[in-house]
């Protein structure tokens, strides 16, 4: 791939030095087509023929010291390139129930090698399902195909080389494959655009062990014998597992086992053994193949995305604690301060607690929304830290707790909305009383026109006002009864002006009955009025009579009294003062009566009497039901 080493893991070995190539045909051995003969070691022992293997030990004793070391070198490289390996794709393999003993015999029919080219990349590739020679080239091939259809680049790497399990390229072709799917994946924060997939790790490797004394990340090789770049490794992961301090102390062996052993309790498949670490110079592609299986089993920083680096946890975690008690321990709070519904009586009071209220609703709330939108992004980013293992997350410290909390306070917010605001209207709203002494001021300066025998121009507004009076009265006098249960301490002095106002209005009514029989109103107004809307008389003395003759007014109801006074008593001594002035007026009505002078005019008269009849018998049917309660009511006062 990248790397200079790709091209020289990948290339043929009948190139560069002779190989066999076994065609597996009857059990023979086949040279290479190109039939040089180089120097041994290029091919391992295992996998040449018994005459091959004679061959090469009797040309072991021409070589010199040197180039058998070299030979050893080489063989030992391979042993653990194959072991290492074979231990990754075994990684992959199981997740399809499938497994491989020797990498070089396993992957020659190209089923695995098909299978677990599916498993990294998630395509369903076809295969042949023959076992002769042929459906194995096919398979082979097949695989080779789809690699290159990725954009792999595959050097003198043909499908008979994997067939007749060439150790060399067999090795080249899986270290390719892990440079593809694995390793070129990796992402460093800051990266240079030209880095190679190894210069990448490399930087990871070097940015995760930064500060850690007498450490220094160099090269993939001799930096990591001792261990202790594998344990500072894991220690930034995971500080609570390993300690540093025991680390500089113990033996090479026991650093890489126990870097290993944690490596795997935390999803890192073992892939290298203690002893094929601790040498001078540990192999290359093996380093390298387990330290990016770390990468891509921890937590880390997605590419172009946002997350928590793992020197950032600690100080992140703290923050998230530290805004989560906050608004916690201020939404209980708040939460115990909605809950309370005694409120003051006084008005004042009152609307400054409302408007406390209305403070927290449309300011305070709406910034702690904000901030716990924050906490639960910030949760977010510290996920992956919680469930790979590094924070434990304590009990009631989950968002969920938090929003659960946020509802209660909302619910009690509501609640209190709900209590709070009708109390406010009724406190400070502008007084039923004072519209009706408002109207009642009206009242008396128009009246005082018509006593002076002036004409009043204003029947119909009279009609109203004296109307709405009545209406108002009606309404605070419900008013006052919401104030008694709610024991308003300025009750008593509110109901004492109501009566005040309602006796206001009795008077008025009697003064208004009495200048409109006394006709100080135009005919035009008159006419105007009924047309219109409810004239004056027919709001003073009701519809009793026919157009143009004496009206009769209806007297008011004891219910109508006792609504707008202290007590039923009043309300009843109020009633029978009301019954005794409506029949003074109705005695001189009738004593001022024309009776007419033909039968037409007689008859019409007649229908009025007999609508004032039904009116009397009306009264005397009211007076018979209340009579006890009005005796009991006047014996006292007398």
């Amino acid at each position: 791939m990248e790397s200079s080493d790709d091209d020289t893991l990948s290339e043929r070995s009948c190139v560069s030095e002779p190989s066999f190539r076994s065609e597996r045909s009857g059990g023979s051995l086949s040279p290479c087509t190109s039939g040089l003969v180089g120097p041994p070691g290029d091919t391992l022992p295992w996998n040449l023929s018994k005459h091959e293997r004679r061959k090469r030990k009797s040309q072991d004793s021409v070589l010199d010291p040197a180039e058998r070391a070299v030979v050893r070198v080489a063989d030992e490289r391979d042993r653990v390139q194959k072991k290492t390996f074979t231990k990754w794709v075994n990684k992959h393999l199981i997740k399809v129930r499938k497994h491989i003993a020797d990498l070089y015999e396993d992957l020659r029919d190209g089923h695995n090698l098909i299978s677990l080219l599916e498993v990294l990349s998630g395509v369903a590739l076809p295969r042949e399902k023959g076992r002769m020679r042929f459906h194995r080239l096919q398979n082979v091939q097949i695989a080779l195909d789809f690699l290159k259809q990725r954009q792999v680049k595959l050097v003198n790497i043909r499908n008979d080389d994997i067939t007749d399990g060439n150790p060399k390229l067999t090795l080249g072709l899986i270290w390719t494959i892990i440079l593809h799917f694995q390793i070129s994946e990796i992402y460093v924060s800051g990266e240079s655009a030209d880095l190679t997939a190894k210069e990448k790790l490399l930087l990871w490797s070097q940015q995760a062990t930064d500060g850690y004394p007498g450490l220094r990340c160099v090269n993939f090789t001799s930096s990591w014998s001792d261990g202790r770049m594998f344990n500072a490794l894991l220690h930034r992961y995971r500080p609570d597992l390993i300690n540093m301090e025991v680390v500089s102390q113990q033996s090479n062996r026991d650093n890489l086992e126990q870097a290993f052993e944690i490596a795997e309790s935390l999803g890192v498949t073992r892939l290298l053994d203690a002893e094929d670490v601790d040498v001078p110079s540990p192999d290359e592609k093996s380093v390298i193949t387990y330290v990016s299986s770390i990468y891509d089993a921890f937590p880390k920083i997605p590419e172009g995305g946002e997350g928590i680096s793992a020197n950032e946890v600690d100080q992140r975690w703290s923050e998230y604690q530290s805004r989560f008690s906050s608004l916690l321990q201020w939404s209980r709070q708040h939460t115990a301060l909605m809950a309370n519904r005694n409120f003051p009586q006084n008005p004042a009071e009152l609307k400054a607690l409302y408007n406390e209220y209305i403070q927290l609703k449309e300011m305070e709330i709406p910034a702690k929304e904000i901030e716990k939108s924050r906490i639960e992004h910030l949760y977010k980013l510290l996920e992956v830290w919680i469930e790979f293992g590094r924070i434990k997350l304590p009990q009631g410290l989950h968002p969920n707790d938090l929003e659960e909390e946020w509802g209660k306070l909302i619910l009690e917010m509501l609640e209190r909305e709900k209590a709070l605001r009708p109390a406010v209207d009724r406190y400070t709203h502008p007084c039923a009383h004072a519209r009706a002494h408002r109207c009642a001021h009206k009242f008396t300066f128009d009246m005082s026109r018509a006593e002076m025998g002036e004409a009043v121009q204003c029947e119909r507004e009279l009609a109203c006002y004296l109307q709405d009076c009545e209406e108002l009265i009606g309404h605070l006098s419900q008013e006052l009864k919401v104030l008694r249960e709610d024991k308003y301490y300025q009750v008593d002095q509110l109901a004492f002006r109501a009566s005040c106002l309602q006796e206001e209005l009795v008077s008025l009514r009697l003064q208004c009955s009495s200048v409109y029989r006394k006709g100080h109103f135009s005919q035009s107004t008159s006419q105007r009025a009924s047309n219109d809307s409810l004239s004056l008389g027919q709001m003073l003395l009701g519809a009793v009579g026919a157009a143009g003759g004496a009206l009769l007014r209806r007297p008011m109801t004891r219910s109508q009294l006792v609504a707008v006074s202290s007590s039923e008593d009043e309300g009843s001594l109020r009633f029978i003062y009301e019954l005794l002035g409506w029949v003074e007026e109705t005695q001189e009505l009738l004593d001022g009566a024309d009776w007419g002078a033909d039968l037409p005019s007689v008859e019409n008269n007649l229908q009025k009497h007999n609508t004032i009849h039904t009116a009397v018998e009306e009264l005397m049917s009211g007076l018979s039901q209340l009579s006890k309660t009005t005796f009991e009511t006047i014996v006292p006062i007398c």
